[in-house]
């Protein structure tokens, strides 16, 4: 006889397993596996899903979302159902990760260096840079790297020009041109040893830890090279638009944004050969590639498609103008790479472009020093010269007086070259570069120097990650900025409270390509006729072989903000006879052969007025800086120190530094006759 409670707990059992079979025929045997990408938070464990995609109701939308994610051949029938499997193992604590990107440019460079902050925000493996640029971004990028100093990241560039031939017989209408290419000979070009790389697009953004990423590559089957998400647009289906003719690709296609390669297998199983002959093939039908490597490795897929292991879409979501992407990241419980696949970048038509754009704005404006912080479960390499640093730092005496001046002394700030595009001038024996320093508040003092001195300038802004945004939609904004390519501006950013007027002017000098500089202080304007004038009187006087000679040119300033520029001496010389307009300046500017960092500290000024032509005016449009208790950017000297010197009093200059300036305001009178006649006198 069953006890008394019996027939109610197996009534209970029975709703229990009825309930259950329920649940397993109306979710496909999915109990217990919920939805999730590989590193996110929810899910049961041991559950792997396939491409995260949208719930939507079983209709002909449900077979569109499931080719999108991953699925081409997914039909009415099918479920929109996660498969449960192991869930990817992370990569070892302090695995190399390894990341391989194409360069080229100006434009670029500045991409990349956002890519990189997001992937340094969230990373927690050292990181080895592959990089592939032409000479312009290399020069870049080296730069900031080196100055950058961030802990356990490794780079290594790779020559684009040498590659040029490997890919420049292939028609590409892409606005990429041959460098949208190459990541098609990455498997030759980087090293033999190197089994495994993330491939990914400059106009990418990470939005997690690229280890989850790296992490697919334990899903790859045993012949499986090459990882990719489905393309999120119609376009390998032809039917954007009438007569779109695309190249052949499975299904949707891929998009080569964010690849996976498996380096080893791809050489094992002749990867060179492999794209080479499908290309040549479809071109004979075809005229040119559209989307440069991507319709090769398409094309390459659609013949062996045991080549291709799908990601999940959130790894790419694809912003293009066509895009369907809102399939994909309406129900993800979390984005993992935001990619601009659009000429229009930023200004791309989406309705929810604001807010990835603020997603990529936020990487962009990032105060990058903050990246530079140590993985200290992961014993690395320091960068070269981190550890001498911080011996001396920790040499230094808080209690001293000049302690902050001294630990600024032995900031290394990072430095971006040539931040925007910049046609260097031609080579020309005599000619002359701006050289100049400043900061955001002086930036209403280009145009005005544009308009005064038509040679080649190379300026240093002291800048945030933020005010250098600022300073690029200063300059698209400005017509008369905008029409100058011969302007080199390159920014040191801000770190400490002190400005570093000496590193500042040393890195614009380091980066003039001209034989001749015209060291000035920014709030100076050139007379009109400088550049032309400084230019003849190196050719009549032969300074080419004067080793340490230099053209002191004196200075007049205002304490008017707008004033008429005088257009002849007699005009500045009655003006300076009222006495109330201009003051002389005894600090001076430098004309003098572009130096090397053993003749910078040590110039001489070359002052003789009984030989030397009368050096032209130059004025000032505003008052210059003041002296304060921390810094003395008006100082016109080059020092070997990169950070600035106290002027709580003023500073002595050494006769030879600044030059005797009486002498060369009596030799303009007296030289007033020998002034060449094609150049005003002034």
């Amino acid at each position: 006889m069953l006890p008394r409670g019996r027939p109610r707990a197996l009534g209970a059992a029975a709703l229990l397993l009825l309930l259950l079979l329920l649940g397993f025929l109306l979710f496909g045997g999915d109990l217990g596996c919920e939805r999730r990408e590989p590193g996110g938070r929810a899910g049961a464990p041991g559950c792997f899903p396939g491409p995260l995609m949208p719930r939507v109701p079983p209709d002909g939308r449900l077979r569109r979302a499931a080719a999108l994610d991953g699925d081409p051949g997914a039909g009415p029938g099918d479920h929109n159902r996660s498969d449960c499997g192991p869930q990817p193992p992370p990569p070892p604590k302090c695995e190399l990760l390894h990341v391989a990107i194409v360069c080229a440019g100006h434009n670029s460079s500045r991409d990349v260096i956002t890519l990189v902050k997001s992937m340094l925000f969230y990373r927690k493996n050292p990181l080895h840079l592959h990089l592939v640029t032409d000479a312009v971004a290399r020069n870049i990028l080296e730069t900031l790297f080196h100055t950058w100093m961030v802990p356990a990241v490794r780079v290594s560039f790779y020559h684009a020009d040498q590659l040029k031939p490997q890919v420049s017989w292939i028609p590409n209408k892409h606005y990429s041109g041959l460098y949208g290419l190459m990541k098609l000979v990455l498997p030759s070009a980087l090293p033999a040893e190197l089994a495994r790389v993330i491939v990914l697009d400059t106009d990418v953004t990470f939005a997690s830890d690229i280890s989850e990423l790296w992490a697919l590559f334990a899903h790859f089957s045993d012949t499986q090279a090459i990882g990719l998400v489905e393309n999120q647009s119609d376009w390998y289906l032809g039917n954007l638009w009438k007569n779109h003719r695309p190249w052949p690709a499975l299904g949707r296609g891929f998009n080569t944004g964010v690849i996976l390669l498996r380096l080893d297998r791809l050489r094992q199983a002749g990867w060179e050969q492999m794209w080479r002959l499908t290309a040549r093939r479809e071109l004979l039908s075809l005229p040119a590639t559209s989307l440069a490597d991507q319709d090769i490795f398409n094309a390459v897929i659609k013949e062996h498609p045991g080549l291709v292991q799908r990601l999940p879409c959130v790894w790419n979501v694809q912003l293009s103008d066509h895009t369907l992407a809102e399939r994909c990241y309406s129900e993800a419980s979390d984005l993992k790479v935001i990619h601009w696949n659009s000429p229009k970048k930023l200004r791309v038509k989406n309705k929810h472009v604001e807010f990835f754009r603020n997603f990529y704005l936020t990487f962009l404006e990032y105060d990058g020093n903050l990246l530079r912080r140590e993985l200290f479960v992961c014993p690395s390499q320091p960068p070269p010269g981190a550890e001498q640093l911080q011996q001396a730092l920790a040499q230094l005496d808080e209690e001293d007086p000049c302690f902050e001046f001294r630990q600024q002394q032995l900031t290394v700030h990072r430095v971006h070259v040539t931040f925007l595009p910049h046609e260097p001038p031609p080579p020309r024996p005599h000619d002359v570069t701006l050289v100049a320093q400043l900061s955001m508040d002086r930036l209403q003092m280009l145009e005005a120097l544009c308009r005064h001195w038509p040679g080649p300038m190379s300026l240093a802004l002291y800048l945030t990650d933020a005010e250098a945004q600022q300073f690029l939609h200063f300059v698209e904004a400005s017509p008369v900025l905008a029409a100058r390519q011969d302007v080199a501006y390159h920014v040191v950013y801000r770190e400490g409270p002190l400005y570093p007027v000496n590193q500042l002017r040393n890195v614009a000098l380091a980066q003039a390509l001209t034989p001749y500089v015209f060291l000035s202080d920014i709030d100076f304007l050139p007379a009109y006729s400088l550049y032309d004038y400084l230019r003849a009187s190196i050719e009549q006087l032969g300074l080419g072989s004067w080793r340490k000679a230099a053209l002191v040119v004196p200075a007049f300033e205002t304490l008017r903000y707008r004033f008429s520029f005088p257009h002849s001496k007699v005009e500045l010389l009655a003006l300076l006879d009222a006495g109330t307009l201009y003051t002389f300046r005894n600090m001076s500017s430098w004309c003098c052969p572009r130096p090397s960092p053993s003749i910078c500290p040590t110039l001489q000024a070359w002052t003789s007025p009984a030989s030397a032509p009368a050096p032209p005016i130059v004025t000032a449009s505003r008052p210059s800086r003041t002296n304060s208790t921390r810094t003395c950017p008006a100082t016109m000297g080059l020092l070997p120190s990169n950070t600035s010197q106290p002027c709580s009093s003023p500073r002595a200059l050494p006769e030879a530094e600044a030059g005797p300036a009486l002498p060369l305001i009596l030799a303009l009178g007296r030289h007033q006759g020998n002034l060449p006649s094609a150049i005003p006198a002034i």
